[in-house]
């Protein structure tokens, strides 16, 4: 066959420049072939690993059972869709007349109930009795769930139990003498190393991919810190094993950071340290439990840390403390950093609920926080967590404003608080926001919102926080703790310098 490769260097050209790509043929140099070579036999060979971890990658289906209620009109209007995109007409469709239509003899039934595939995903066998690892939202709502090998059995598997908080899920297969995988140290793992997944992207069973670690600890919002890598993962690849050059799991593939529902470079997967505490709870129990001591926290800034005394911004900053709680029985306040917790720094806000979860409910436990710029060590008992319930604060309706201070560098205009609203709101002193203009008004302060300490102070009244402001370096930036409602947090204002003599 003759090729034209004019027209296909023409082509070529018009695509790289479409791209940004300046394309200069006369510019290139080509080097000689064993160069090229020389800079690709540095790569690492994943083939002989691959081959030996390969048998312990499974692939999952899960199915639902429909019944006559679930299956009807819209199971019809999505297969006439079928027959329209696909095959360009109609579904053949029973005549009116009650006949069959012409080339199908057999009576149409509605069969009692019938099973349907409901999704795939991948998972990883732990040990050699059949116990199977995978996430949790890959078996969920699954009526069924079915695992099948590399040598194409398959297994009806039972769903020993499933945690949502990491996305884990332990699953049991009736089998024995399975090849099985060996775990870990993700607290080893470097950034750029070598790892690969393993896992059925698309339905595609035992697929490969490569890449490096692109991040440790990446806090995403869940339970967990996650390993961040560039290794491709899509839909079908979650609960498939995250593995390193030894062979090992380090992790469970669980997420992709994407914009359009594809795999963009960007992938998570759950620490394998963490996901075997959550399977052996599940294994032995069917459920985990967590401690928790009744707190709703948040990040630390560095203004936030810098005006309170601390070094650098770390720690987890109380919110709230729910009522009655083991927090609060502690003497937790809100405005506390937790800056330890059983001798162990916390780095981070989602540092605190691991550590905490991770201990046995009625174990005794001490956590140190910051407060009014020193570290104070609180004895707590852990209690176990229930639910996902957040933490319930105090409510109660507001009195009015008992007496109005002046306006002042903050932009701030306050009352005191009564005994009642003291009561109320469980706090020995305050003042209450009448007014917000200014800077503190650009922070977000509103009227009625409650200032329970300045920097490192107290606020006891109206005409106590006036003097603290007035002592404030217009230099530095200061930090309020406001409650609104249930919630306080510190909010950073910078105080308005003095007006100039005239």
């Amino acid at each position: 066959m003759k090729t034209n490769t004019s027209a296909g260097s023409k082509t070529l050209s018009a695509l790289l420049v479409s791209a940004g790509i300046l394309f200069a043929p006369a510019a290139i140099n080509l080097a000689p072939v064993h160069a090229a070579a020389a800079s690709v036999a540095g790569l690492p060979d994943f083939a002989d690993m691959v081959e030996k971890v390969g048998p312990a990658v499974v692939n999952i289906r899960t199915t639902e059972r429909l019944r006559p209620r679930d299956s009807g009109m819209a199971d019809e209007d999505e297969m006439q869709e079928f027959f329209r995109r696909f095959f360009g007409g109609q579904m053949p469709t029973p005549r009116r007349d009650g006949q069959q239509p012409r080339g199908n003899n057999r009576q149409q039934q509605v069969p009692a109930e019938r099973e349907v595939q409901r999704g795939v995903g991948s998972g990883f066998i732990v040990s050699a009795d059949g116990y199977v690892l995978t996430n949790a939202h890959v078996v969920a709502g699954a009526d069924e769930v079915y695992v099948t090998l590399t040598d194409k059995r398959e297994f009806k598997a039972k769903v020993l139990g499933a945690d949502t908080r990491t996305d884990v899920a332990m699953l049991k297969i009736d089998a024995s003498r399975l090849p099985a995988l060996t775990m870990g140290d993700p607290n080893k793992i470097r950034v750029g190393e070598w790892v690969v997944a393993i896992g059925s992207p698309f339905n595609l069973e035992n697929s490969v991919t490569a890449g490096i670690i692109s991040a440790k600890s990446r806090n995403t919002g869940e339970y967990l810190p996650l390993i961040q890598s560039d290794v491709a993962v899509n839909p079908g690849n979650s609960g498939g094993p995250l593995i390193n050059m030894r062979g090992e799991v380090i992790g469970i593939n669980s997420q992709i950071a994407t914009l359009s529902g594809a795999y963009n470079g960007i992938s998570f997967a759950v620490p394998i340290d963490e996901a075997m505490r959550v399977a052996d709870q599940l294994k032995a129990s069917g459920k985990v439990t967590r401690g928790r001591i009744g707190v709703s926290i948040g990040e630390v800034s560095r203004d936030v840390a810098e005006s309170l005394g601390l070094k650098e911004a770390r720690g987890a900053e109380v919110s709230m403390v729910e009522e009655g709680g083991p927090a609060a029985k502690a003497g937790l306040k809100a405005g506390d950093i937790v800056i330890k917790f059983n001798g162990t720094e916390i780095s981070g806000s989602n540092d605190l609920p691991r550590l905490v979860g991770n201990t046995k409910p009625n174990t005794r436990a001490t956590i140190t926080v910051w407060r009014q710029g020193k570290a104070v060590d609180l004895p707590v008992t852990v209690a176990e967590l229930e639910s996902d319930q957040p933490a319930r604060g105090v409510r109660g309706e507001r009195g009015k404003p008992n007496a109005e201070g002046a306006a002042n560098a903050l932009g701030l205009k306050v009352a005191d608080l009564s005994a009642a609203e003291k009561k109320d709101l469980g706090v020995p002193g305050g003042v209450k926001v009448t007014s917000a203009e200014g800077v503190a008004a650009g922070s977000g302060i509103q009227p009625d919102d409650v200032l329970l300490q300045l920097n490192n102070s107290p606020i006891t009244d109206a005409r106590q926080f006036g003097a603290l402001v007035s002592k404030l370096d217009p230099k530095k930036n200061a930090v309020v703790l406001v409650r609104r409602g249930d919630v306080a947090r510190f909010l950073t204002l910078r105080p308005a310098p003095a007006p100039a003599p005239k």
